[in-house]
């Protein structure tokens, strides 16, 4: 089975809803999941970062991903999120998780460590030997310290069988380009930045596995739809409306900004967990106004 067929389009990095009392809100999650499927998009990524992985423990992320395919019921593929600095105990994760049902892992490459670009080359081939499922790439330079060069990433997707794709949010267009020129045929290379997209998939990405959907799946999914058939005039008259909402998104913090959108859209509360805190009062306002525009 080839990722890039199977991937293309809009993923979704599911957020996770809290209760008031900062308990996960499966309620919540439920009418969320309903939402992005009637919604249009092609895959779901449970226990992404933007679901507030650094601060779920174990038994939370369990019951996130077995309520998660539960609810979901193989309407569309899901992804499940395995990633951190502790290459031994991703493996324990890779052996524990229930992924009979995940068509892959995205696994972001280690934070705070800051390996070499071996160091990562290393730690993802013991990921791939151990997972059961197709291992994801993810390169996020922003939240991890160091970025993945295109060598490390084309080493990788050529010499190790078990990497099938990649998520790009490096930002840098000439990386993603090489990637594109060299990467293996079957090798799936999606956007990881939301205001990037559209001009990404042009190069020659496959989608994107987006933020901004959860609050737009239906306008964003449409958008990337349009530019995988190379309707890029019809996709920007969709894409420009909405790089305000990608400006108030991210301008503090993720998923603080989206999930702003979502509870003025009746989605869910509007609770983080620290130390990520909901947005400022002045850019919350800014959010309903946008809003109601």
């Amino acid at each position: 089975m080839s990722l890039r067929k199977t991937l293309q389009g809009t993923g979704v990095a599911l957020i996770t809803p809290f209760t008031p009392d900062n308990r996960v809100d499966f309620s919540a999650l439920g009418n969320v999941i309903d939402a992005m499927i009637e919604g249009g998009v092609e895959y779901l990524i449970t226990l992404g970062t933007t679901g507030e992985t650094p601060t779920l423990d174990k038994q939370e992320k369990l019951d996130i991903v077995n309520y998660t395919f539960e609810k979901v019921a193989s309407r569309v593929p899901v992804i499940v999120g395995i990633g951190g600095n502790n290459t031994a105990e991703l493996v324990n994760d890779l052996h524990k998780f229930p992924l009979d049902k995940a068509i892959a892992v995205l696994s972001a490459s280690p934070n705070y460590n800051k390996p070499s670009q071996e160091g990562i080359i290393e730690h993802y081939k013991v990921l791939a030997k151990e997972s059961p499922k197709p291992i994801i790439l993810y390169n996020v330079p922003g939240r991890t310290g160091r970025n993945m060069t295109a060598a490390t990433t084309l080493k990788l997707a050529h010499e190790v069988p078990n990497i099938a794709g990649m998520k790009e949010a490096g930002g840098d267009m000439g990386q993603c380009m090489q990637i594109l020129r060299d990467r293996p045929e079957d090798f799936l290379l999606v956007s990881g930045d939301d205001l990037l997209a559209l001009p990404q998939i042009a190069c020659g990405m496959d989608g994107v596995i987006s933020v901004a959907a959860n609050a737009f799946p239906k306008e964003f999914s449409e958008m990337v739809r349009q530019c995988l058939k190379n309707d890029f005039a019809a996709a920007k008259k969709i894409n420009d409306p909405l790089l305000e909402a990608y400006d108030l998104m991210f301008a503090e913090n993720n998923p603080a900004g989206v999930k702003a959108f979502m509870y003025e859209q009746g989605l869910i509360q509007n609770t983080v967990r620290l130390p990520v805190v909901p947005l400022s009062e002045g850019l919350h306002a800014k959010v309903k106004a946008y809003l109601k525009k």
